[in-house]
């Protein structure tokens, strides 16, 4: 019988999220293993072996070992999807979902970064008003992409999308979404939050997240 796949992940980590809603959408179970950063878990020999560069969250699909969220959720969808929706096949359909990808990588997720990382580690006691418009400003790539349908690429939930979500979820507790400006990240927010596996694998972890900055700002205030 083949196990389950393995998930290294740090709970409140957008980019493990997108890995978990896309197994929620796979109607995947993973085997969940928590990694602590703090305690340098991603820096044993046993994770190195597995991922040099140190990062989660870290895939091991009975031996096949697979990094950065991006290429676990095409990897996850081409192994495990019944039908092509979630990654399509065909070269220019996939184009399309690959550049929203990297439109996360790129751009939503490292300005999400640039607001909590210096609170989380670096003893910054606040987030400036600048980090916030820059996060903010991301969303109207989103807002663009949104306007020719539901999803980011069309009609149908891709990978881009929850890879995005997971990434922007976040983001809005800390640079809100001015639904004046931005009415199609807002209802696309709703209608990915509405996904029967959401709560679970995208709310709650942003709210982890949300948790510990406010816990830090204070210890940080104090420091």
């Amino acid at each position: 019988m083949t196990a389950k796949p393995i998930l290294y992940y740090t709970p409140g980590s957008p980019p493990c999220s997108s890995v978990m809603l896309c197994a929620g959408a796979l109607g995947l179970e993973l085997d969940l293993k928590a990694i602590n950063l703090k305690d340098g878990d991603h820096l044993t020999p046993e994770f190195l072996k597995m991922n040099p560069t140190h990062t989660i969250p870290v895939l091991n699909d009975n031996g096949v070992v697979v990094t950065d969220s991006h290429v676990i959720c095409s990897y996850l969808a081409d192994k495990y999807a019944v039908d092509e929706s979630l990654y399509p096949k065909d070269k220019v359909q996939r184009m399309q979902v690959d550049a929203r990808l990297y439109f996360d990588c790129g751009h939503l997720f490292p300005r999400v970064r640039i607001m909590v990382e210096p609170v989380i580690y670096f003893g910054e006691a606040s987030i400036s008003e600048e980090k916030i418009r820059y996060m903010q400003r991301a969303y109207d790539g989103l807002e663009k992409a949104l306007a020719s349908g539901k999803y980011l690429c069309g009609d149908h939930l891709t990978i881009a999308d929850l890879c995005c979500v997971a990434s922007v979820a976040s983001a809005e507790k800390f640079a809100p979404i001015e639904e004046d400006k931005y009415p199609n990240v807002k209802a696309w927010l709703q209608r990915l939050s509405e996904l029967p596996y959401y709560k679970k694998y995208n709310a709650e972890q942003a709210d982890i997240l949300y948790n510990l900055v406010q816990t830090k700002f204070e210890e940080n205030k104090k420091a």
